[in-house]
């Protein structure tokens, strides 16, 4: 019992160290290459073979297909990517992330490169200034966690062979038949599924085949379920969110799944294929675990990774043809209720999300309120001018409503990407797009304001003079002409901002703001008693829009003030 307990411990604590090192080299490395990142992944948009060269290249760079999977399910969501090229990515992100078992097969001595990555991170990290270096200490210090606890998690097996009651359960397990075959996928599907990581599983399993508790054939067999087990990252980003979410994650497991499937039958080859591939490093031997003698394979870390390449390989080339077939049958597997809009808040925000993908996301949902408010605006006129419709009138309260719905969610959103360790520029684009999404808001309640305070008018059975529309359509022409100049520069990339022309303009309209407010003033007298709540009604909208020329004048400042919001 004591030495079940030493060794579970043992090997959690190196699955543990595993996993720290795995998200702190996965966060190093999107820190160091985010930006970079971002702008390759966009590649994915022009053909399914760039796709998939998009995710090999990508998911080598973060060293995992999970972060790959939530990206593109926040991709898709948001509507910047489709399913068919989400789906070429994933395919491309499968065989990408065997690039860490590679690393992990030709690891001369995990125990030493854990503490040279430890030692040589920790002094980037510590030692030297700059955002850049500390990012890449972080990586290195990951790197070094990755391969000492793969040294814990193998010296923690190592005693189980001496134990037969714990050995046995391990030896029980045989590839050598189909159904055996069968359940081996199965136990790792579903310890993937939990752990999140199908590296970390088929480590361990690099780990029992190298001290002899299982056979190189079982081995092989994690693969097979691993494959599967990791797709369950890609539900929970999902959960809650759009139908297209719902989708890439349901494409991510259902390829996977049916690859494995398919590939059952030919276990076999794939067994033969790794021994053949490296005949010396693969040699049998005869060791002896719990009084029987078993053939196990002592050097199993470059068989696998090959075998695991090749799997990944097989199961690309089978949907490589079937990008368009399959995403339509996945659509109409999950049906799209109608009138739904990708919001953010659909895209799960946990410790696997690129901060910077989740600002791309944010600036999707920014572009959206912008054409809102000038749409808007537009609506808006025709509330002063007397040609709105019951549904127009509606239309801006509704409209209102998604707005303050949509800056919720994107504070929400941000707020929560906020909290990580984030490199400067991507800090400073966060806080940017709050601000923008506060201010955007801001405009929305303006618009509503204006035909809140003409249905008044309405309601006491007047309406504005001549002269007061003019005035009042003059000012709206102008405040919209100054929107519609800003707006633009939300786009990106956008142009430079002469930003002292934009406050000279902004001055401009704010002096005619006042000055029509005094010649609504002057319309007061005693030969028109109704004008007092004429013009109060009238000095409201003017406020009103003074208001929206000062909140269109911060979004310039801000957007001039710092860096581009999507940098390029």
């Amino acid at each position: 019992m004591k030495d079940a307990l030493l060794v579970l411990i043992t090997v959690l604590g190196g699955l543990g160290v595993f996993l720290l090192g795995m998200k702190h080299l996965s966060e190093g490395l999107q820190a160091v290459a985010g930006r970079g990142l971002r702008k390759f992944m966009a590649l994915a948009t022009t053909h399914r073979l760039a796709g998939i060269g998009t995710g090999v290249v990508s998911t080598i760079l973060v060293q995992s297909s999970s972060i790959i999977t939530v990206m593109l399910v926040g991709f898709v969501s948001s509507a910047l990517m489709t399913l068919p090229q989400a789906f070429s990515v994933l395919i491309g992100a499968n065989i990408g992330t065997t690039a860490t078992v590679w690393i992990i097969a030709y690891a001369p001595d995990p125990q030493l490169l854990g503490f040279i990555g430890l030692g040589l991170g920790g002094v980037l990290y510590f030692f030297f200034r700059g955002e850049k270096v500390h990012n890449l200490g972080l990586t290195v210090i990951g790197l070094g966690l990755v391969f000492l606890g793969l040294y814990f998690m193998s010296k923690g097996v190592a005693p189980i062979k001496h134990n037969p009651a714990i050995s046995s359960v391990f030896t029980a397990m045989s590839a050598a038949h189909f159904w055996g075959v069968v359940k081996v996928a199965v136990a790792a599907t579903l310890l993937t599924a939990v752990i999140q990581s199908s590296a970390a599983t088929i480590a361990i399993a690099m780990a029992l085949a190298q001290q002899g508790l299982i056979t190189y054939d079982v081995a092989i067999a994690v693969l097979f379920g691993a494959n599967v087990g990791t797709t369950a990252t890609g539900w929970i980003a999902a959960i809650g969110g759009t139908a297209d979410a719902k989708r890439t994650a349901l494409s991510h497991t259902l390829s996977n799944l049916i690859g494995s499937v398919v590939f059952l039958p030919f276990f076999p080859l794939f067994v033969k294929f790794g021994q053949a591939f490296f005949p010396d490093l693969g040699e049998a031997e005869t060791i002896t675990v719990s009084g029987q003698a078993v053939q196990a394979y002592t050097h199993v870390m470059a068989p696998i990774a090959v075998t695991d390449t090749l799997f990944a390989v097989c199961r690309g080339l089978v949907f490589l043809p079937l990008v368009k077939p399959f995403t339509r049958l996945i659509e109409r597997l999950v049906k799209q209720p109608e009138n739904e809009k990708p919001h953010l808040s659909n895209l799960v925000v946990g410790a696997k999300v690129s901060p910077v993908i989740a600002c791309d996301q944010a600036l999707r949902e920014v572009q959206f309120m912008r054409d809102s408010n000038l749409d808007l605006l537009v609506t808006v006129r025709k509330v002063l001018d007397g040609t709105a419709s019951s549904e127009d009138e509606e239309h801006i309260l509704h409209r209102e409503d998604i707005l303050d719905n949509v800056q919720r969610e994107v504070t929400e959103f941000l707020g929560q990407v906020m909290v990580k360790r984030l490199p400067a520029d991507v800090a400073e684009r966060a806080r940017r797009l709050l601000r923008l999404t506060d201010e955007l808001e801001s405009v929305s309640d303006e618009t509503q304001a204006i035909l809140k305070v003409t249905r008044r008018l309405r309601k006491e059975g007047q309406k504005m003079s001549a002269v007061s529309e003019a005035a009042l359509l003059r000012i709206h022409d102008q405040v919209y002409a100054f929107a519609a100049k800003v707006s633009p520069w939300l786009r990106s990339p956008r142009p430079r901002i002469d930003i002292a022309a934009v406050q000279a303009e902004s001055h401009d309209i704010h002096e005619d703001l006042r000055a029509a407010r005094q010649g609504q003033l002057g319309r007061v007298g005693p030969e028109d008693p109704t004008s007092p709540m004429r013009v109060l009604v009238e000095l409201d909208v003017l406020n009103a829009y003074e208001r929206i020329r000062s909140y269109y004048l911060n979004i310039a400042e801000t957007l001039a003030g710092g860096k581009n919001i999507r940098d390029e």
